[in-house]
């Protein structure tokens, strides 16, 4: 069973702030550097020194470009750079996935296709290096699961080679969809496009800090040192949790009583509650008064995303009124893992036992969009999906296996 790590995202995120913090928490430095030497690139030096933002110490990991890497990189060329390197697997394909994610993000903001995006606004070599960095850093100390705060995005304006924009910018508002974001202290950009990239990729659901055995507790400094402000990323490694005990968290219940909704609407209905945030959506039939049949309709929403899921209900549904309570509920660590299938790229969702045992399942719309694309049949899409993973895990151990030195 791996270790679970929270991002306490007060002052924002970035690729420098989560690989200042996770050196800050206990990754060795020296295993850093030379799992990155995997990437074989040459021409830059990684520093770390200690520096005080505000009231607080905190790591600050420099990219020093020394040559090469003048121009912005296109997402096909950083694809074959991580391709290409000795990484393990997991790290290649969780490095990829965001930077797919920010592709996509600033395609939509800048109307342009994922393929063409060059990534002018993450730096070049630096934001690879942040990216590679964080996911063999989370490799490294072996994180199974992870979670995030409400991300502090900072306002203001922020100069970009777009010219002056608001904060947050175009890129980081798309990347924020769905997650829960405010504004606090200084007028200035504090989740860049690479942080929130990284941080949607990593984290598995954002909101109050889980039950934790914490072990370290590491503080990440960003570039900006405003005054007065604690600019860091804190990030708090907890153990695993054994004995049976599984973390709690708090959600809350949400409903309503419906005899009046056309049935053809359901479906609707529940496809914008889970875009509204909706943890979970169920429908029961009863027999209502004078008779009638009727359906609950049963949410389920973290305390942030309560107010849009009501909202729904409001708009789409007949009902006056609603009922909320809120609710604890035990659940296992978790965590997404993409795997490649012939037509495709599956999320299998990975929950941990408390034993260390794991328990795999392949996220069924990813296998119905494959199977509504190809033709084959949805059962077969999800059957290679975890023929796939658990495959890669054998190649992972055995891996592991082979390098580990003798005693």
């Amino acid at each position: 069973m791996g270790r679970h790590l929270h991002f306490d995202c007060f002052s924002g995120v970035s690729g420098d702030m989560m690989l200042g913090a996770l050196i800050d928490a206990g990754l060795p430095w020296t295993q850093l550097v030379n799992g990155l030497k995997g990437l074989k690139l040459n021409g830059y030096q990684l520093r770390k020194r200690t520096v005080r933002r505000g009231a607080l110490e905190a790591t600050k990991i420099d990219v020093i470009v020394r040559r090469g890497f003048e121009r912005p990189l296109s997402l096909p060329h950083i694809r074959r750079i991580v391709a290409a390197g000795a990484l393990p697997p997991t790290v290649k394909q969780r490095s990829l996935d965001v930077f797919n994610r920010l592709a996509e993000a600033e395609g939509t903001a800048h109307r342009l296709a994922g393929r063409k995006v060059r990534f002018h606004e993450v730096g070049v070599i630096d934001s690879l290096i942040d990216v590679v960095g964080s996911m063999l850093g989370c490799h490294l100390l072996d994180v199974t699961g992870a979670t995030a705060s409400a991300v502090n995005v900072g306002s203001g304006t922020v100069l970009t080679s777009h010219g002056p924009l608001p904060v947050p910018g175009p890129t980081v508002a798309v990347l924020a969809k769905g997650i829960p974001i405010y504004s606090e202290g200084p007028r200035c950009e504090l989740a860049t496009p690479t942080g929130m990239a990284l941080l949607r990729t990593i984290a598995s659901d954002f909101g109050s800090a889980p039950v934790m055995r914490i072990a370290a507790v590491g503080c990440g400094a960003g570039d900006h040192n405003p005054e007065n402000w604690p600019n860091v990323l804190r990030v708090f490694l907890s153990e695993p949790i054994v004995g049976g005990i599984q973390p709690i968290d708090r959600v809350i219940q949400i409903e309503t009583n419906l005899d009046d909704l056309v049935p053809q609407a359901y479906e609707h209905v529940m496809d914008r509650l889970f875009e509204a945030g909706a943890l979970d959506v169920t429908l029961t039939p009863v027999i209502m008064k004078r008779g009638r049949p009727g359906v609950i309709l049963t949410c389920l929403a973290s305390p942030q995303r309560s107010d849009a899921v009501i909202d729904v209900l409001f708009k789409e549904t007949p009902t006056l009124g609603v009922r909320a309570q809120e609710l604890s509920r035990r659940v296992l660590p978790r965590r997404v893992e993409p795997v490649k299938v012939s037509r495709g790229t599956v999320r299998m969702k990975v929950a941990t036992m408390a034993d260390g045992t794991e328990t795999a399942s392949p996220e069924y719309r990813d296998c119905k969009a494959i199977a509504d694309r190809t033709g084959l049949p949805l059962r077969s899409v999800m059957e290679e999906a975890c023929r796939m993973y658990h495959a890669g895990r054998r190649a992972e151990q055995s891996t592991t296996t082979e390098i580990t030195p003798k005693s």
